[in-house]
């Protein structure tokens, strides 16, 4: 994902060698993708023993809010949903500092992005989603997704500038909407637990059981959960959905992997009565937030190695689709 902050081998040999026990870093190699932190591909050696991790250095998050995502990660691990799961230092703690800037090390999950997915795909997706909600209900941390409707009323104002007056009329109605209903009974009724909210089609993986047959696809595991908070599960079914269903168009639902999606879903967990009303506000509430984030990404960018930041058109268009529903 984005480099931020540039990190060579012979900035963590040392360190890795004297806290972590897992050998000496061979090679370390910066992701191209995201635009929120600076990640790389670390390869180590034990014993003649390779492994492959991820290591992340966070560029916004702090370090108190930190834990709720690295403890969610080892949590879900721990439940047997494949997700990355921390590595711990020789003191058994799994976040820490480089450059003076708060660091973790997580394991490397198997396979492959499928950015072009089948109806197969979705159904994998749906149920694990399902599962990993379910394996969330215990989890002791609680925090609120910090790109809810507070930060996407923070945010607006400092985009509107740069949009048509159309674009605004737009923008600035969905907000209102989605202002009265978050306020509403409804939407206080939706059940709600630990959320990845943003598992697009990039943020998960899947390990070909063969070398040159893809049917055969297994899900290897969500990662990327650096937007996870407590929310509606929802919404984070909608961010889901808005991203792996989408027709050829890029911006209506193709209803094959949508019924496969969810119908996995609800194999699972079914959707309750107020769910299923509140599911056309809730795609809206899912397009809105990433059409936020986008505009601020491509009108106020940060300087980043590797960074391209993704056209907001993309989900303004979703945004209008959801609301012809």
């Amino acid at each position: 994902m984005a480099v931020f902050t540039p990190i060579e081998l012979s900035d963590i040999s040392e360190w890795i060698a004297s806290h972590f026990d897992i050998g000496h870093a061979t090679d370390i190699r910066g992701i191209h993708g995201g635009i929120e932190n600076s990640n790389f591909f670390l390869d180590t050696e034990k014993s003649g023993k390779k492994q492959e991790y991820v290591l992340t250095i966070f560029e916004r998050l702090s370090v108190e809010q930190l834990p709720y995502y690295l403890e969610l990660m080892r949590h879900l691990a721990n439940k047997g949903i494949p997700v990355p799961k921390p590595l711990e230092n020789k003191n058994g703690e799994i976040l820490f500092s480089l450059k003076g800037k708060p660091v973790a090390i997580v394991s490397k999950l198997p396979g492959l992005s499928r950015l072009t997915p089948e109806a197969k795909h979705c159904t994998l997706v749906g149920k694990t989603l399902a599962k990993m909600h379910l394996a969330g209900t215990d989890f002791q941390y609680d925090q609120e997704n910090l790109r809810s409707l507070t930060w996407w009323q923070k945010t607006v104002p400092q985009v509107l500038s740069h949009l048509s007056d159309t674009q605004k009329e737009l923008l600035n109605s969905e907000l209102a909407t989605q202002e009265q209903f978050f306020a509403s009974e409804d939407y206080a009724s939706l059940p709600k637990g630990a959320s990845h909210c943003d598992l697009f089609r990039d943020n998960v993986l899947f390990d070909p059981q063969g070398a040159s047959d893809t049917s055969q696809d297994q899900l290897g595991g969500f990662f990327d959960f650096y937007f996870a908070g407590t929310d509606k599960w929802l919404f984070d079914l909608a961010v889901t959905v808005n991203d792996w269903c989408l027709a050829e168009n890029q911006q209506d639902l193709d209803p094959t992997r949508f019924k496969a999606l969810m119908d996995a879903y609800q194999a699972v967990r079914s959707l309750t009565a107020q769910e299923q009303q509140s599911w056309p506000l809730m795609l809206r509430a899912a397009a809105l937030r990433f059409w936020i984030s986008r505009l601020w990404d491509f009108y106020l960018p940060r300087d980043a190695q590797m960074l391209t930041p993704h056209d907001p058109r993309h989900f303004e268009n979703i945004l209008l689709s959801r609301q012809a529903i």
